[in-house]
């Protein structure tokens, strides 16, 4: 479990990046922190690592205060996928998975071992392991990311955007594996956003954000969706204009939804009978 408890972040230049933040991120869930920029949602982030120290509060992991654990034996325990991979350009694929275990002292060839295994977990072929970053694609790259988030097998896995570069069907397939990784591993993921969209699909607990860090809402999906607690959130996930007030319209081909302006949304199925 990840506990925030009234946590601000001044940086020098004056600027209030977070201000008064409490929440409790549970162990084995996702929760998605999604805003716009300048919501503070990736200083959030930085701070359960200590890439980032608070100003005032603390945070603590499994009710430990972080403050007191030394950073870089703190970032190799958990792990970090951020934009574009955050790769190292002159490692090969299967190095750049095996950087933290070597670091930790794992042999290099155990470590390029576990490697070759993450590379299955993550769906990524084998015969891209002695491969340079550079001779990827961006779907690839980011494959190898997550890989490498896990190679020291975290209880603690951070998302830093790390979708927000691909093309939409890269994307769209980035974050089906996320859920089954999750679904396998059950690990406690922190993940960031600026997608509403991408938010709900991925997140058990979806905390939306202001300026300054400050909570709009939080909840689940459906929770959110039901009862928005503020004019903000309903035009954050767009609930105002009608995009999520979907409705049936029956068509001699079966019924479709539509959303308020009448625009095909998706397709209605039945799923039989519930409980």
């Amino acid at each position: 479990m990840i506990e925030f408890r009234s946590v601000s972040k001044q940086f020098p230049d004056g600027t209030l990046a977070v201000d008064d933040f409490s929440l409790v991120m549970p162990s084995r869930k996702t929760t998605v922190l999604v805003g716009s920029s300048g919501s503070g949602k990736t200083t959030i982030l930085r701070m359960i690592n200590r890439m980032v120290d608070p100003t005032g509060g603390a945070v603590l992991i499994d009710d430990e205060d972080i403050s007191g654990l030394e950073p870089v034996a703190l970032r190799r325990r958990i792990g970090y996928v951020m934009q574009n991979g955050g790769l190292l350009p002159h490692f090969k694929v299967v190095d750049n998975i095996a950087t933290v275990p070597v670091l930790t002292g794992v042999p290099r060839g155990a470590a390029r071992e576990q490697a070759l295994t993450l590379m299955d977990t993550v769906g990524l072929d084998r015969s891209l392991a002695d491969r340079y970053p550079s001779q990827l694609s961006g779907g690839q790259q980011q494959r190898v990311g997550v890989a490498r988030g896990l190679a020291a097998n975290p209880n603690i896995l951070l998302m830093d955007e790390p979708f927000g570069a691909v093309d939409p069907i890269v994307r769209a397939e980035l974050q089906q594996e996320t859920i089954r990784l999750q679904r396998e591993l059950d690990k406690t993921v922190v993940f960031v956003t600026h997608d509403i969209d991408e938010a709900f699909l991925l997140g058990d607990q979806v905390v939306i954000l202001e300026k300054g860090g400050r909570i709009a809402q939080v909840g689940s999906p459906t929770e959110i969706l039901a009862d928005p607690a503020s004019e903000f959130v309903a035009d954050f996930i767009g609930a105002d204009r009608g995009k999520r007030a979907l409705s049936i319209r029956r068509t001699e081909r079966g019924a479709i939804l539509v959303d308020s302006e009448g625009r095909a949304a998706g397709v209605l199925v039945d799923g039989g009978p519930t409980a």
